[in-house]
């Protein structure tokens, strides 16, 4: 059974070494048989593409896996999408435009799938693409030209990721954690350990002497959503609840003690309640005032109090709670904050934001209506009270020093079950249905959690956007690869650029980012 985790580190202890090497089918050898409860290839392309595995045992009770699977198509070529439309008379009139400018090789494509729990029926859209090169750069000069014409959103795309036949190839990377054998610990890890700022997996697993680790969960990257670093959605460590959640929307919950891991749908209520009985809904934690990540929040976002993914919902007036592991100072602007001490009681009262945070207590900051709470009912010798409570699939969890949460979604497998709740959980924007195309149905690098029937951890990784390399995935394709390597219960994590693995001092995946390995908010080391 995993112990606690407490820092300092013990050195990594040697790693085992074990190569496998699998063309088209899986022999049933010891070291396998500990990674995979199914006996057959993953189910990406055709049942008969080649298949190689390579196995190693960082620590006992962790076997690593590398898949290569398939081969570049010869029928997959680049093109470039001149926009994604919900009907075909949308698509059929801008065809018409593209060939009066003299774009004559335009072509419409419909979008059959929709989101699994889409109550709408039809096609999701139409895609409008023209071209077909062998070399990007042609795609690229394609995308000059129709620019030139005063066209916009233009992408260049390669077809082997389209969701659609292809032979691949993909590059899947897998960790298994038997929780049963495994003496160290698996952990979330903020960057720099602390809200603000980010940093590479890379260095975060070095400075932590891990053996293992992946990215995380959702956050803010750019100062226009938010603070950057913030997480974009629920996360706790050591029973310490640092963001709160996006109402809805899946988590993974780890712990230390025999309870197994699982996943579930959370929500947060933090209440602020003062020493004269007043009472008011605390936004958020240790992030900006009125800059909502994903939406999900309470007390009148708008757009939405729904979870909406990449998009950011705004709140004139929010009551946000800091503590010293956002960092130094809070977000500096208009409003009231007070300072608590570690009883509880309102020390200092402040007409500006932007104070200290203390290393014991915390920042108590308004923005509009919730400033004004804050003067009428945190004053001087007063106390403010908060608690928090966590709701996951309709019951209170319990969090303490042995829980952990990271946010995620959608949720892919529930109960052996492919369960993908793209719509509940805000990635299919009704207003843009391209939106959801792109994320789900189109293939990317995706970063993925599992929970055995056993109880052992599943931390798997899928390169993309690398054509030749890997072509990624699309969420039905992730959670059918979550269940062949013997899940029950599984997430989505972040992905695209942010996807990640170490394994001891090696990076083992393939950044997708032109820039390099991509600086995150959060990671899950595996530790001694």
């Amino acid at each position: 059974m995993m112990k606690m985790w407490k820092k300092p580190f013990l050195p990594i202890a040697s790693i085992s070494l074990t190569a496998v090497m699998i063309v088209n089918a899986i022999p049933e050898t010891p070291v396998q048989s500990q990674v995979h409860m199914k006996n057959h290839v993953l189910p990406l392309g055709t049942p008969n593409l080649q298949e190689k595995r390579t196995s190693m045992n960082p620590a006992p009770g962790v076997m690593y896996t590398k898949i290569i699977r398939g081969e570049t198509s010869s029928k997959d070529f680049y093109t470039v999408d001149v926009t994604f439309v919900e009907t075909q008379k949308q698509a059929k009139k801008l065809l018409g435009n593209l060939k009066r400018d003299g774009f004559r090789n335009a072509r419409i494509i419909r979008e059959p799938d929709r989101a699994m729990d889409d109550l709408e029926k039809g096609p999701l859209g139409y895609i409008v693409r023209i071209g077909q090169y062998q070399l990007e750069a042609d795609a690229t000069e394609m995308r000059k030209q129709l620019s030139a014409k005063g066209y916009t959103g233009l992408r260049n795309v390669f077809t082997g990721e389209d969701g659609e036949k292809t032979t691949g190839p993909w590059v899947v990377n897998v960790l298994e954690v038997d929780q049963e054998r495994f003496q160290g610990h698996v952990v979330p890890e903020l960057a720099n350990d602390a809200v603000t700022g980010k940093e590479t997996l890379t260095h975060m697993a070095d400075r932590n002497v891990a053996i293992a680790g992946v990215n995380a969960g959702y956050f803010v990257v750019g100062e226009n959503d938010g603070t950057p670093g913030d997480l974009a959605g629920i996360f706790s460590s050591n029973g310490q609840l640092v963001s709160e959640a996006i109402n809805g929307r899946s988590a993974l919950i780890l712990s230390s003690d025999d309870d197994k891991a699982k996943i579930a749908s959370v929500s947060t209520s933090i209440q602020a309640t003062s020493s004269d009985g007043a009472v008011r809904e605390v936004d958020g934690l240790n992030r900006k005032p009125g800059l909502i990540r994903n939406c999900g929040g309470v007390e009148g976002d708008m757009t939405t109090e729904r979870p909406k993914h990449d998009f950011t919902c705004k709140d004139e007036s929010e009551f946000i709670q800091y503590t010293s592991i956002f960092g130094e100072k809070t977000e500096s602007g208009d409003g009231a904050e007070v300072l608590v001490n570690h009883a509880g009681e309102v020390v200092e009262i402040h007409n500006q934001r932007g104070g200290d945070i203390p290393s014991s207590g915390s920042i108590l900051t308004g923005t509009g209506e919730a400033a004004e709470w804050l003067h009428d009912h945190a004053q001087q010798g007063m106390k403010i009270q908060v608690k928090s409570e966590i709701i996951g699939d309709g019951k209170l969890l319990k969090l303490d020093h042995t829980t952990s949460m990271i946010n995620g979604g959608p949720r892919l497998l529930e109960n052996g079950e492919i369960s993908i709740n793209s719509v509940e959980e805000g990635f299919d924007w009704e207003e843009d249905p391209g939106f959801y195309y792109r994320f789900g149905e189109r293939r990317n690098p995706r970063t993925l959690a599992g929970i055995k029937e056993n109880g052992n951890l599943l931390f798997v990784t899928i390169d993309g956007r690398s054509p030749g390399w890997s072509v990624g995935a699309n969420f039905e394709e992730s959670a059918k690869v979550m269940k062949s390597l013997g899940a029950v219960d599984a997430i989505n994590l972040d992905g695209g650029g942010s996807t990640t693995m170490t394994v001891g001092d090696d990076r083992v995946t393939r950044p997708s980012d032109a820039a390099g390995e991509r600086p995150i908010a959060d990671g899950i080391l595996l530790v001694e």
